[in-house]
């Protein structure tokens, strides 16, 4: 039945609005039709089937800004380890040997991950993207996503000119899909040159397409790019024509006052990956100014080689966290801050305006917390629950586009045993690679 109402003890709508207690979700097909007290609920709609969720929390599904799903099967490889380190010592040879079948494996391992932490829309780059696309597909999530695009040639696609013609091939083919965009994704400055930039930048004017890159991640890129090109890399970008509305900037964690002011005026949007951030040593972005100055900020895990979780809940506590001590300032950002960058700004940040809020018109990507985990109680603030106390695991249900993927915490599209078995045998594969080509530095 297409028309249902979902009753609960609590519904949050959107962090700018105060939770519903015993509050009813009127979905008809894909979208949110009404939304109110269970009474008035009820009475308006009596044909429409009843779903009731007695001890949960009805709030917008998540919103993942920036991950590279399939490198689960690289989680704890290489670890604490400063980025170039870890990425040109260690990920890069190995993803080298790369396999398609790999991708496809890896993806769905971490799309299991996110359903279960309540994650209903995603942002991926990353190699064998159309492995990518097609667990997405099969899963039922949303995303934004984009090969990865390199200088130099790339066991995806080979020389750069078949990665843009791939990314081309996508663009066209997904232009009206109503759950998975596309974007061109140069993976950062020090990896493409100006006329790669310049050569993505044309692909995204073309399609109308977002621009999703790396930037600013550490102080070794600041000097890399310096050194080669006399400036910073925000200013090379913005020397390239890059900084715009449909950018997609992650990480974004050197950023001087004025290079905040000017993202700001651009309307580029930002992926911010704190605790990836942290673990790889890269710094803390300045989250404070950037909300100061009205950019739109989502929040992300980075990929699970590098973070290792794909928790959402976790990231959300740790970016408030983090500012309250860093400036010694409880106030400095919010539960609801950090709730808006984990649901309806991430959502504007990915360029899906329609979702992200529990409101009518707007598509029903729901998920559900199971307020009878004991962490979860008493629940005087939903909000402060999602934010502090929630943890992945503790999501019962999820609901995209009207359908549900997971019930009573089973999940619905995917073979979770199957997945395991398959990801035991290429662990086994990355090993043989490892031991073969990298055993003298696997134990440093």
């Amino acid at each position: 039945m297409k028309e249902k109402i979902l009753t609960a003890d609590w519904i949050l709508s959107s962090p700018e609005l105060p939770p519903l207690k015993n509050g009813a979700i009127v979905i008809k097909g894909s979208k949110i039709e009404d939304l109110g007290p269970q009474k008035e609920i009820l009475s308006r709609y009596p044909h429409y089937q009843i779903l009731n969720f007695k001890n949960k929390l009805l709030f917008p599904g998540l919103v993942n800004a920036h991950t590279h799903v399939p490198m689960s099967i690289l989680r704890g490889i290489a670890e604490d380890l400063p980025l170039m380190t870890w990425l040109t010592k260690y990920i890069f040879p190995v993803e080298s040997h790369l396999k398609r079948e790999w991708v496809y494996w890896g993806t769905k391992l971490s799309l299991i991950e996110m359903i279960r932490s309540g994650i209903t829309l995603f942002c991926d780059m990353y190699l064998f993207e159309p492995e990518v696309i097609r667990a997405t597909e099969e899963a039922g999530l949303k995303a934004l996503l984009g090969e990865g695009l390199f200088d130099f040639p790339s066991p995806g696609y080979g020389p750069l000119e078949r990665g843009l013609a791939l990314t081309e091939e996508l663009l066209k083919a997904f232009e009206r899909h109503s759950k998975i965009k596309i974007a061109v994704s140069p993976h950062t400055l020090y990896t493409c040159s100006p006329d790669t930039i310049k050569k993505c930048l044309k692909l995204s004017h073309k399609y109308g397409a977002p621009l999703h890159i790396h930037l600013a991640e550490n102080k070794e890129e600041l000097e890399e790019i310096g050194k080669k090109y006399k400036k910073r890399p925000v200013e090379l970008l913005d020397s390239l024509g890059g900084l715009q509305e449909n950018l997609l900037a992650v990480h974004c964690v050197k950023l001087s006052p004025e290079e905040v002011e000017l993202l700001g005026k651009k309307g580029v949007k930002i992926a911010h990956c704190p605790e990836s951030n942290l673990k790889l040593g890269s710094g803390i972005a300045p989250l404070p100014e950037m909300l100061s100055v009205g950019l739109v900020v989502g929040l992300g895990t980075d990929g699970p080689a590098s973070n290792n979780d794909l928790d959402l809940f976790s990231e959300m506590k740790t970016a408030t966290l983090i500012h309250k001590g860093l400036r010694e300032d409880p106030t400095i950002v919010t539960a609801k801050e950090v709730f808006f960058m984990a649901t309806e700004w991430g959502a504007r940040a990915l360029f899906f305006n329609d979702t992200g809020k529990l409101l009518p018109g707007y598509r029903a990507d729901i998920a559900f917390l199971d307020l009878q985990h004991l962490p979860l109680q008493p629940d005087y603030n939903p909000l402060a629950l999602l934010v502090y106390s929630a943890k992945a695991g503790y999501v019962s249900d999820l609901m995209v586009d009207g359908e549900f993927i997971m019930r009573n915490y089973h999940l619905l599209s995917i073979k979770e045993e199957l997945v395991r078995e398959r990801i035991h045998e290429i662990k086994e594969e990355i090993l043989h690679i490892l031991r073969k080509n990298f055993s003298p530095s696997l134990d440093k």
